[in-house]
């Protein structure tokens, strides 16, 4: 860790443990931003990253200030909790290789999900953060900008390992302060469908758009086929506004779209995003679930260890010399069989049955949409991004930090015992009984 990093680290952390909550949650993504892995301490085969340091200060201040107590686990906290742990005790029981890694990475997702879940509030919180965090995204892209224009990254400061720029078509992919220009672009396109969401306010619309053309500068300057997809994604999601209230049928549809397609299509169903992607490794994550199926013998019970898969492809990774695992829902499959999906799926789940049931809360309560509503649904939209964007994707990198604080934002705000996440109905209307059971919700009940 050289004196810049140092320096940026330890102000973070002071910044974090003694600012108010709102300032402090600015703190800990200004740390995912601007700090690179690069910067580390190695003890015991640990990786202390500099911003390990600071996920600690975060969950040491939500604790001993009690702004998160584990006594209100809600619907989404425990399908997080038994994941992680499962992951991890199947991979340490199993495995001779890789535990340091496998430990930090569940420490990791513990401490900064649940140093969000104490420090965003409710919607207003959650407002204030899209707002102020243009703050943080305007030099970023100014940043990258250099980095496309001369080829050059600045962050090369904080880590040697990002000196060397990449290339597709004759034109810079930038990476920032990550590691991989498709982790960047996530960050831009993973906050598009928010800011949308956050355009439906009045007085915040400056930022909203501001926020919008932030985040597909983002997209456009990593140059990365899978960001560009998860971008279309989210406005393809905005679309679906029109029919909020026949979500179901939409659901209904596309599945059987998808199973109409996949009785024409001569190639297996997950060859069907190659025909749709945005440049990059269609083909190459379509043929992973193609082979990790075929190999599910190998791996199904509790895992395999990734040097196994060598001879996956006709191609490895040069420097672990195995297949390039790009896929979430595999990836916790290869930690720890096909237990770890089902949770996986599970925790998804009760993040799009939580936002359903809120946005149909707030149907009932107002004859109108209002705020929260775009919010919410901007969330959702968002989620759905991250389920197709984990098909083509493992999250690594200080990314993990940006996830796990969206999933935080929604576990707040649609947990029922979060005070001032809901607003305050503006016109009462009586619903027949047959119609609000019948009265669809956006992402499932």
């Amino acid at each position: 860790m050289n004196a810049i990093g140092a320096s940026i680290l330890l102000f973070l952390i002071a910044f974090v443990l003694f600012a108010s909550r709102r300032w402090a949650i600015l703190g800990m993504i200004a740390g995912a931003l601007y700090l690179t892995q690069g910067q580390h301490f190695d003890v015991l085969g640990f990786n202390f990253f500099a911003f390990r340091f600071l996920e600690v200060a975060g969950f040491i201040r939500v604790t001993m200030r009690r702004e998160f107590s584990f006594s209100k686990l809600n619907r989404i906290d425990r399908p997080f909790i038994i994941l992680y742990l499962f992951a991890t005790v199947v991979f340490l029981l199993r495995s001779n290789e890789g535990q340091a890694y496998q430990i930090g990475l569940a420490t990791d997702a513990f401490l900064c999900y649940f140093t969000f879940r104490g420090l965003v509030g409710g919607v207003e919180d959650f407002r204030w953060f899209l707002c102020t965090f243009v703050i943080l995204l305007v030099p970023y892209l100014v940043l990258l900008l250099i980095e496309r224009l001369t080829g050059q990254n600045p962050f090369a400061v904080l880590n040697a390992g990002l000196d060397a720029a990449w290339l597709r078509d004759d034109k810079v992919r930038c990476f920032g302060s990550f590691r991989n220009p498709s982790i960047l672009g996530s960050l831009g396109a993973s906050f598009l469908p928010l800011y949308i969401g956050l355009s439906f306010s009045r007085s915040k619309r400056l930022y909203a758009i501001t926020g919008v053309i932030l985040s597909l500068g983002i997209v456009w300057l990593s140059n990365s086929g899978g960001p560009m997809s998860f971008a279309v994604f989210g406005i393809l999601g905005w679309t679906l506004w029109i029919f909020r209230n026949r979500m179901r049928i939409v659901r209904r549809g596309g599945l059987v779209l998808i199973a109409a397609v996949a009785l024409v299509m001569k190639a297996p169903i997950w060859y069907l995003p190659t025909h749709f992607s945005f440049g990059g490794d269609a083909w190459h994550r379509s043929y992973l679930m193609e082979v990790a199926m075929q190999h599910i013998g190998e791996w199904w019970l509790w895992g395999m260890p990734i040097a196994k898969t060598i001879d996956w492809f006709p191609y490895t990774l040069g420097a672990s010399d195995q297949a390039d695992i790009t896929n979430a829902f595999i990836s916790f499959g290869m930690a720890a069989g096909l237990t770890a999906i089902v949770l996986f799926v599970w925790l998804l789940t009760e993040a799009f049955r939580s936002i359903g049931k809120k946005l149909l809360k707030i149907r009932l309560a107002s004859s109108h949409p209002c705020e929260i509503e775009y919010l919410l649904w901007g969330l959702g939209v968002m989620l759905a991004g991250h389920v197709a964007n984990f098909t083509a994707i493992t999250y690594f990198d200080q990314f993990y930090v940006i996830w796990l604080m969206q999933l935080a934002f929604i576990s707040n705000l649609t947990d029922p015992g979060q005070t001032g996440s809901s607003p305050a109905p503006r016109v009462r209307r009586v619903t027949p009984i047959a119609e609000s059971r019948d009265n669809p919700v956006i992402f499932g009940r």
